[in-house]
């Protein structure tokens, strides 16, 4: 449905994260992967690693996250990347994060991602999703920009890979309620507008920081199995089931599942080219906002990609952070 030809790779769904880096050296490059302790985070950590990347795991535990630094360096032959505590759903964590970042930075996965059961809030009564999924890797982004100016001076461009996913389908931004203070909690449509916003700040970061050379792409990396499931209510677990069984998604590994985020950082396609939602390591193609996610378990809503929702939603975040 899209005007334009959308950008094919030669990569698939069964494409491991490993396939996409054969032969491509990132020695030099410097990389952030937020909620880099656990699932696709590590696998994407790890990864970038084993090409080389100077690679910073942005962690809540720090326990955690050396564990996954020890076992990198076991399977890389030597490499270990450091490990730095990052809390996105606090401002004064993301905030000290980007105090203490120091040069240059080429690419800045934005992985980490919360699922809640129920409503739960921060200290400034945000919704806990949005919170964390969206303004805390907002935060992080901006507070970064300078150093992801300098990256892309010194190599001919910087990325930032915006975790998104199938849920988007399910909700655009409600501008009038972001924070459910009105309207009853579903924690499946807060994640799910949580995950539209993660589209929406690929599509202003490029508009934005395109002539920096920064561009910003979003991703769904699919059905994978992580710690991100432990939270789900019975019913969110049903819907899943659902899901699976009338064939809207497969399982996938998470080295098959961190591949669309490798895709989306390194492959030459998407070098400047910004603004995109991929699936399955491709372009995805974008569908009606009334379309049914069972028959389009691979397409974009219009609502997570649309220019100026994407520049509302960066205006409004921006408003939220410097109240």
């Amino acid at each position: 449905m899209n005007a334009r030809e959308l950008i094919r790779t030669p990569f698939t769904s069964s494409s491991t994260a490993d396939e996409v880096l054969q032969d491509i050296d990132l020695t030099g490059v410097r990389a952030i992967v937020t909620g880099a302790s656990s699932g696709l985070g590590t696998e994407t950590a790890r990864a970038l690693t084993a090409a080389g990347a100077e690679v910073t795991l942005a962690v809540r535990s720090t326990t955690a996250g050396n564990a996954v630094a020890e076992a990198i360096a076991k399977s890389t032959g030597g490499i270990r990347p450091r490990v730095v505590r990052l809390d996105l759903a606090d401002r004064t964590s993301v905030t000290r994060f980007v105090d203490a970042w120091d040069g240059p930075l080429h690419l800045l996965i934005n992985n980490a991602g919360v699922v809640t059961g129920g409503l739960e809030r921060t200290h400034e009564g945000w919704e806990l999703q949005f919170a964390t999924n969206h303004l805390g890797h907002f935060a992080l982004a901006t507070g970064l920009h300078h150093a992801l100016a300098r990256g892309a001076a010194d190599r001919d461009g910087a990325r930032i890979v915006s975790v998104s996913s199938t849920a988007h389908m399910r909700s655009g931004i409600d501008f009038d309620d972001l924070h459910f203070e009105r309207r009853g909690y579903d924690p499946q449509i807060a994640y799910a507008q949580s995950k539209t916003a993660n589209s929406l700040f690929a599509v202003e970061a490029t508009r934005l920081w395109a002539s920096d050379g920064i561009i910003a792409n979003a991703v769904n990396p699919g059905g994978v199995a992580t710690g991100l499931q432990r939270n789900f209510t019975p019913e969110q677990k049903e819907s899943l089931d659902a899901a699976e069984a009338a064939g809207i998604f497969t399982y996938k590994t998470v080295e098959q599942g961190a591949a669309t985020s490798i895709v989306a950082a390194v492959a030459p396609e998407f070098a400047h080219s910004g603004g995109h939602y991929l699936d399955d390591a491709q372009e995805a193609y974008t569908v009606p906002n009334d379309a049914a996610l069972a028959q389009h378990p691979h397409g974009v809503k219009q609502w997570a990609l649309d220019p100026a929702t994407a520049s509302h939603l960066w205006a409004v975040s921006t408003d939220l952070l410097h109240a």
